[in-house]
């Protein structure tokens, strides 16, 4: 799936981490996930605000490995009729989004034109792990659509930041090829952004010619800078991103406004 036109930005809205459930009312962190994902793009695409060409979702979208999570993720997100690029994170299964969020608007990996821009979206999916790997056949993919790509400006997506975030507990379950993935990157000069999630907490720093993202969850976040695993108390969080035509960005972390975090959330993984 292409979108937009060359000679305009295109503009796109990034959820990350919204760990769902078959059963809708299963809370993980506190929040009752599939609420709080439905309460942000409700907030996303309030009147007044411009839409978005198309969303992105960067991973740990079943929390539960569900045929059921996926469908209700899909229902979530098929109204707003826009296209929408998924890749796993690691709580995810691939083998089940290759059927359940791969057609009619939805788009699993690949890459994607999204107007002057090119993007391509990484799997970094360990089967029961919490870290990241990028296997040498889709490396080389990577480095293909990039190749395939020439100047124009592209944009790499995937769920593991290639960078450490300084918390020593998400730093140990982060990329572990992740120079791999930089060298590919510091060869092509035409990637600008490199986007993820996994972090729950907003995250930016530039490598090279390209800046490293990470997006807060549509849940819950985690503290950053932290030894161990510290709930924050900062809302769902989301973020807006703008491609323009000359390869520049605009990119805006947006935190849930309805959303009032009384205490802070409990350790579910790790208690």
């Amino acid at each position: 799936m292409n979108v937009g036109s060359p000679t305009r930005p295109v503009r796109l809205l990034q959820v990350t981490d919204p760990h769902l459930f078959g059963d809708e009312t299963r809370m993980i962190y506190g929040v009752q996930t599939a609420l709080s994902l439905r309460k942000v793009l409700a907030e996303a695409f309030a009147p007044g605000t411009p839409r978005p060409d198309a969303i992105l979702c960067t991973g740990d979208i079943a929390d539960d490995h569900t045929a059921a999570a996926y469908a209700n993720f899909r229902r979530a997100l098929a109204p707003y009729g826009l296209p929408v690029y998924c890749l796993p994170g690691n709580h995810d299964e691939p083998g089940l989004m290759t059927g359940l969020v791969n057609d009619e608007g939805f788009q699993y990996g690949g890459t994607a034109e999204l107007g002057a821009w090119s993007a391509v979206f990484i799997d970094t999916h360990v089967h029961g792990r919490p870290e990241g790997r990028v296997v040498p056949a889709e490396l080389a993919r990577l480095e293909g659509a990039l190749e395939s790509f020439g100047e124009r400006p592209a944009l790499v997506c995937l769920h593991h930041p290639p960078l450490p975030v300084g918390s020593a507990w998400l730093d140990g379950v982060g990329l572990r090829n992740a120079n791999e993935v930089l060298a590919v990157i510091e060869c092509h000069p035409c990637v600008r952004v490199v986007l993820g999630g996994h972090v729950h907490q907003d995250f930016e720093q530039r490598h090279r010619h390209a800046v490293v993202l990470a997006t807060p969850s549509t849940c819950a976040q985690f503290t950053p800078r932290t030894e161990r695993c510290v709930m924050d108390l900062k809302p769902p969080g989301y973020r807006w991103l703008t491609l323009l035509p000359d390869g520049r960005i605009e990119t805006e972390v947006r935190w849930l406004q309805d959303w009032v975090v009384a205490g802070r959330p409990p350790d579910d993984r790790f208690e």
